[in-house]
This record gives structure tokens, sequence and C-alpha cells, in this order.
């Protein structure tokens, strides 16, 4: 072993010492920038699409958003495995592992999500319309639009697990990159082709492929050239390591599925109200991740923290990471609320949505981001689940929430209040479970801790 990797080897992981609020913080603030970057981009190809005047590609993007969310929760759901893994293996001390973890975990992820990406490709077409209700025109775009970005989910798979690779490590900073330089990607690219080249709404398609395989080269030369982080991918070390990893990822990838299956029957529901429901989705789906941008990075943030001070035996820092986390959440869910709510008329002109669609817009913006206090709750509690080495809590909770949380609340809310009530009947199923997987993540903590009373604290 060189000189530079005995160093490292030996350097003390970075979230067991220092402040847990300013860990915290500077994680979020740097994953933020990236993942925000990506959903204002995400945002800015809808705007774009909308500029083309037709009522029917807005309503295809949203199909396409779900159908891609299924995707992207497999994604997560390896990442998570991933982050955990190694960040666990370094906060032991113990980087040889770290690194081959790393490269099992990613020759797992390339397997899965072409399999995936297989699978959606042969099936698009009955999952958009037996699934999700979607008939005509949309249903048509929304399949050729599906057709030209599936098979980039290896890349986005691959892209992704580097970057928890980067969040394991510590290193914010270049894991913000990875997201961060596909957006700038797709917000060259998206005018240039939806327009320049008159590919129309397909334009957006090849701008996010493109996006992806970005992803895939930021990561990799953070991960493997930078750190030296990933070792040779190896089938045998990946059987080898495919337990603990999917110990981790397998309920992980459960519990992030659910949420998808939960949007696919919200979206079922108000399709049967009518295209206007549906348009107006298109664009809370997609303003929603960037007014929470800043919680989906925190939950992604902290895993790593919360994994490294558990492999060190620090429980009293484990459990102050996860107040700190709450508070952090709770606090930005209030902010956004208010921002939401002030720019809920421009959002409805921007996207030049008008009657019904524009109430749902509004309504959604003024009332129903209540559910976001609960969310980011359930997000947060969730994310200790899959650290502490309860990974089935957070799949039972995230189930829970998709079905017992969302198909009454939804069904019965929109029967009597059409979409409002809808909005408002997913809140109160948030509601339900985000506040007892609160109470589930401290007891799973205290459990630990008291485990350990005995054990040394590592580092």
């Amino acid at each position: 072993m060189n000189a530079p990797h005995a160093a490292r080897d030996k350097a003390r992981p970075v979230f067991t010492q220092g402040s847990l609020m300013r860990h915290v913080a500077v994680m979020t603030a740097t994953g933020a920038i990236g993942l925000m970057a990506v959903f204002a981009i995400d945002l800015l190809s809808l705007f774009w699409v909308s500029r083309l005047g037709d009522q029917a590609y807005q309503a295809a993007v949203s199909y396409v958003g779900l159908a891609t969310f299924f995707a992207m929760s497999i994604n997560i759901g390896l990442t998570i495995a991933a982050s955990a893994t190694v960040s666990r293996a370094l906060g032991a001390g113990d980087r040889p592992r770290g690194r081959r973890l790393a490269a099992s975990a990613l020759t797992i992820t390339t397997i899965v999500s072409a399999a995936v990406a297989a699978l959606m490709f042969t099936c698009r077409n009955w999952g958009l319309t037996t699934l999700l209700h979607a008939r005509g025109e949309p249903l048509e775009v929304a399949s050729t639009f599906l057709a030209i970005t599936i098979p980039a989910n290896v890349l986005m798979a691959l892209g992704m697990g580097m970057a928890g690779v980067l969040r394991a490590v510590g290193d914010a900073r270049r894991a913000m990159y990875v997201t961060l330089s596909g957006a700038i990607v797709t917000a060259i690219l998206d005018p240039v082709l939806i327009f320049g080249l008159g590919l129309g709404v397909y334009g957006a398609a090849w701008a996010a492929v493109a996006a992806r395989l970005c992803w895939l080269i930021v990561g990799w030369h953070g991960s493997v050239r930078v750190h030296d982080m990933v070792a040779r991918p190896s089938l045998k070390a990946a059987r080898g390591d495919f337990g603990p990893i999917m110990a981790i990822g397998f309920p992980a990838i459960m519990a992030n599925l659910a949420t998808p299956v939960g949007s696919a029957y919200a979206v079922r529901v108000f399709s049967d109200i009518g295209e206007a429901a549906i348009a107006a989705g298109a664009v809370i789906d997609r303003v929603t991740p960037v007014a929470f941008g800043v919680i989906f990075a925190l939950t992604g943030s902290i895993g790593p923290i919360i994994g490294q001070n558990y492999g060190a035996n620090l429980m009293g820092r484990v459990k102050r990471a996860l107040t700190d986390s709450f508070i952090l959440s709770i606090g930005y869910v209030l902010l956004a609320w208010g921002g939401l709510a002030l720019v809920a008329p421009w959002l409805v002109a921007a996207f030049d949505a008008k009657g019904e669609s524009a109430g749902y817009i509004t309504f959604y913006c003024q009332y129903g981001v209540v559910a976001w206090l609960f969310l980011a709750c359930l997000f947060v509690a969730n994310t200790a689940f899959n650290n502490l080495g309860f990974p089935m809590l957070s799949m039972l909770f995230n189930w829970g929430r998709a079905t017992l949380g969302t198909i009454p609340f939804v069904t019965i809310g929109a029967h009597y209040g059409g979409v409002p009530g809808g909005l408002m009947g997913i809140a109160l199923g948030c509601a339900l479970f985000g506040l007892i997987a609160v109470a589930a993540a401290y007891a799973a903590a205290a459990r630990l801790a008291k485990a350990m009373e005995t054990k040394p604290a590592r580092g």
C-alpha cells in the first residue's frame, strides 16, 4: 500500500468528531445545491415543453415523470445500501473493506438497473395504460419519451451510486458535482434540442440521456480518480458481499418503491377527474422537488453521518444527529410553504395554467403542502432506520403510508372534494405515519444505545 493510501486508512472518519449540526448543515447545503439544480432544470424542461402550446405534452411529461420515479426509487435504494455499508466500514476504521464494498455495490447496481431498464422498456405501454390510465396523445408521447430515456437508467444508477460513495467518505462537494453537472448539461441542451434542432418534446428526452451520462463521468472521477474508494470490480467479491449489501438494499428499494406506488394510485384517481388535473399534477410534481430539494438532500446526507457514528459506537452523537435533522427539516418546510403560497399566482401564469388546472395548483401551494411537514419527518426517520440496522422498519412505514395512508384517504377525499379533497386526504395519511415513524426512530436509537452501554467507543 502506498503512503497516501496508508494515510487515508489511518485517518479518523470525519463525522465522528466536531459539531453534528455543522456536519448536517454542510452536507445538506452541498447536497441541496446539486439536487435543487436538477429539480430546477426539470421544472425548466417542463416550462420549455409548455411553450409548445399543447396541454397533452404536459400530461405526457407527468406520466413519464412517474414512470421514471419507479426506476429512480430502485436506484435510490441501491445508493442507500452503498452509502450505508461503506460509511459503516469507514467508521469502524476498515477502509480496504469499504473500497471492496463500494465496488461490489456498484457491480450489483449495474446488474439490477439494467434488468429494471429492460423490464420497463418492454412493459412501458402496459404500465401507462393499465396502471396510470393514460390514453390518446399523452399515451403516445409518453411511450416514445420513455423509449428514449429508460435505457440510460444504468448510467443514472451508477452515477447515483458513486455519489453515495462520495457522501460516505464525507466529500459532500464532489457528491454535489455529480448532480450539478447533469443539471448544467440539461439547461444547455433543452432549448437547443427542443427548439433549435426542432425535436420538440423529445428534445427533452435526449437532454435527459446526456445528463445521466454526465452523472456517471463526474461520479467516476470523484470516487475512483480522486478518492480511490472503489476497488477493482469482481463478480466473486460481489457475490460474497451481496448479502450484507442487499440486507440494506432490498428493504430500502422496497421502501422507496412505496412512494411511486402511492403516487401512481393518486394519479390514477386524479386522471379519472380529467386532463386538467393531470396537467396541474405535472406542474406540482416539478415544483415540489425544487421547493423541497433541501429535504431530499438532508435525508440523503445524514445517512453517512449516522452510519459513521454508529460504526464507531457513538450512539449519543447518533441521537443528536437525529434531533438536529428533525429540527432543520421542519424549519425548512415551514419556510418553503410560505414561499410557495406567495409565488402560486406566478406559477400559474408561468405555466399557462387555466381554469380548474390553475385552481388545483394554487390550492396545493396554499394548503396541500402541509403534507410535507410529516413527509420530512418520515424521510429522516427512514434514513435512521436504514443506517442503524432496521431497514425493515423503513419498508414498513413507507408501504404503510403509501397504502393505508394514501388509498383510503385520497379515494374518500377525491370522491367528496375532488382534487383539493384528495390532496388533503394525502396530507392526513402522511401525518399519521410520519408522527409514528419519529417515535419509532428514537426508540430504535435508544435500544441500540442501551445495547452498547458496556462497549467502548471506537476512534
